[in-house]
C-alpha cells in the first residue's frame, strides 16, 4: 500500500516537499496538495515583483512537480474552515504543513494603525493581483510615501512605485490596478533604514536595479552613507559602494524622486483621520544596539508602507510559539505523523531555493518516523469534502485559469499574461 501524505500550502516549500517525497520514498506515494487559494506557487505568484520575470520562471520548476501522476493539487480547501487536523490525520499517513510567512511585523509606534498606514505585503499582493486584494484597496493620491525598511521586498515596493505604468505594461501586473498606477500622484519615495548602509539587508543585484530607474532620480546623502568597508563582505561591500556612488550624484530633475535614508528610525505616525506625516529620530549604534539621538525629522508623507519583516500565523489546532513565530519542531517533526517546513518552520529567512534543502530534511524525518509503520489513516478527504459540499479547484481548473490569463494578455496586447484580479473572475475562467 502507497504512503499518502497531504501538504497544506502550495508555495515553494509545498511543492519542494512533495519533490522531495517523490525522490526519498522508497516505495510509493501519493501527495495531495492542499491549497486555500484557487491557483498554486505561493510567494512566486503573490511575492515576485512582476518585473522579476527571471525569479517568477521558478514557476516553471514547480509546475512539473504539480504534474507529476503522484502529484495532486486541491485549491480551494482551507484548513480550520474545510478541514481540521483531526481530519487530514484521518485521512493520510502524515500532514506537513507549508504555509509560509503572510503577514509583515508591526512596528509598535503611536499613530501605527491610521488609514493609509499599512504593511507592504498588502501592497505586494495588491500589485501582484491577490485575490484578498481588491483593485480599490490602494489610492495613490499622495505625493509623498515612506517605506520602512531596507530589505528587498522595500526595494520592490519602491521600484514598483517610481516607475511608469507603461515600464510596467508588459507584466502581469493586472488591468484595474495598472490603471491606478497610471494615476499615480506620488513624486517623492522615501526608503527609511534605521541602521547604516553596512547593515542593509537587500541584495546587490537588488540595490542596482534602483540606480536603472529611468524615471526616478536616486538620492543618497553623503553623510548617512559614509561606512568602513575594509572588513566587509563582499556583498555588504558592493551595497556600501553602490550608495556612495549614487551619493556623489546631482538629480537630473527625473518625474520622480527616490531618498534612500539611514541611522533614522520612526517614532510616530502623525495625523487626524489618515496619515499626515511621519516623525523620524536620528539613530546611532551603541553596542550593537539601535539607539536614538535626540534629533528628529518629520516628512510630509501621506502613506507609510512597513517592511521590516515577515512573521507566520498560527494555523488551527497546529502547535505555534509566540516567541519565535514560527511551528516548534525537531528536524520538521512537530507531532507523531505532522511536520513543517519552509518558513513556518525556520523563519523568513534565505531564499526561494532554501525551501528545497529544508523541505529534504522534513522528508528524511517523515520517512524515518514512519518506516515500517501500518498506514493509520481510515478515511478517504475525496468523501469527506464531498459530504461537506466542497468542490475542490483542481489542477486542471488552475491550467484552464492559466489560459484565461495569457488570452487576456493577447486581447490587451500586454506581455504573456495579465493576472485575472478577484476570486469570482479566477472561478469564472477555470469552468466553476
Amino acid at each position: 500500500m502507497s504512503l499518502r501524505v497531504a501538504i497544506v500550502g502550495s508555495g515553494p516549500a509545498g511543492i519542494y516537499t512533495a519533490e522531495a517525497l517523490m525522490k526519498q520514498a522508497p516505495g510509493a506515494v501519493e501527495v495531495d496538495v492542499l491549497e486555500r487559494l484557487p491557483t498554486p506557487y505561493g510567494l512566486v505568484r503573490y511575492g515576485v515583483a512582476p518585473d522579476h520575470t527571471s525569479i517568477k520562471s521558478i514557476a516553471q520548476y514547480l509546475r512539473r512537480v504539480l504534474e507529476l501522476p503522484s502529484v495532486r493539487f486541491l485549491g480551494g480547501v482551507e484548513l480550520g474552515k474545510d478541514v481540521g487536523v483531526t481530519d487530514l490525520l484521518d485521512c493520510y499517513d502524515a500532514v506537513v504543513y507549508c504555509t509560509g510567512a503572510m503577514v509583515d511585523r508591526r512596528m509598535g509606534i503611536p499613530g501605527e494603525d491610521l488609514p493609509g498606514s499599512v504593511a507592504a505585503t498588502d501592497f505586494v499582493n495588491w500589485y501582484c493581483g491577490h485575490p484578498d486584494m481588491p483593485a480599490d484597496r490602494f489610492v495613490l493620491d499622495s505625493p509623498e510615501v515612506a517605506v520602512i525598511g531596507v530589505g528587498n521586498v522595500a526595494v520592490d515596493v519602491v521600484r514598483v512605485l517610481a516607475k511608469t505604468a507603461e515600464e510596467l505594461r508588459a507584466t502581469d501586473v493586472p488591468d484595474e490596478v495598472l490603471s491606478r498606477l497610471a494615476g499615480s500622484q506620488v513624486k517623492a519615495i522615501h526608503m527609511i533604514g534605521r541602521r547604516g548602509p553596512e547593515h542593509a539587508k537587500f541584495t546587490l543585484k537588488e540595490l542596482r536595479e534602483l540606480g536603472e530607474l529611468t524615471n526616478a532620480d536616486v538620492c543618497v546623502r553623503p553623510e548617512e552613507a559614509v561606512a568602513d568597508v575594509t572588513d566587509l563582505p563582499r556583498q555588504v561591500r558592493g551595497n556600501v559602494e553602490v550608495l556612495q556612488g549614487w551619493a556623489a550624484r546631482t538629480p537630473v530633475g527625473r518625474p520622480r524622486r527616490l531618498d534612500v535614508r539611514f541611522w533614522m528610525r520612526p517614532v510616530e505616525i502623525l495625523g487626524e483621520s489618515r496619515v499626515e506625516a511621519l516623525r523620524l529620530e536620528r539613530t546611532r549604534l551603541v553596542d550593537g544596539r539601535v539607539v536614538g539621538t535626540g534629533e528628529f525629522e518629520t516628512l510630509p508623507v501621506g502613506m507609510v508602507l512597513r517592511s521590516v519583516g515577515y512573521q507566520s500565523v498560527p494555523l488551527p489546532g497546529v502547535p505555534f510559539s509566540e516567541a519565535t513565530m514560527t511551528v516548534p519542531n525537531e528536524a520538521g517533526r512537530v507531532r507523531d505523523r505532522e511536520y513543517v517546513a519552509g518558513w513556518l518552520k525556520r523563519g523568513p529567512t534565505g531564499v526561494i531555493g532554501t525551501n528545497k534543502s529544508d523541505a529534504a530534511e522534513t522528508v528524511r524525518t517523515l520517512l524515518a518516523d514512519l518506516a515500517g509503520r501500518e498506514p493509520a489513516r481510515r478515511a478517504d478527504l475525496d468523501d469527506l469534502l464531498a459530504s461537506r459540499g466542497v468542490s475542490p479547484i483542481t489542477y486542471g481548473h488552475w491550467l484552464a485559469i492559466e489560459e484565461a490569463e495569457a488570452a487576456l494578455a493577447r486581447t490587451l496586447g500586454r506581455g504573456e499574461r495579465v493576472k485575472l484580479l478577484g476570486l469570482a473572475a479566477m472561478l469564472t475562467a477555470s469552468g466553476r
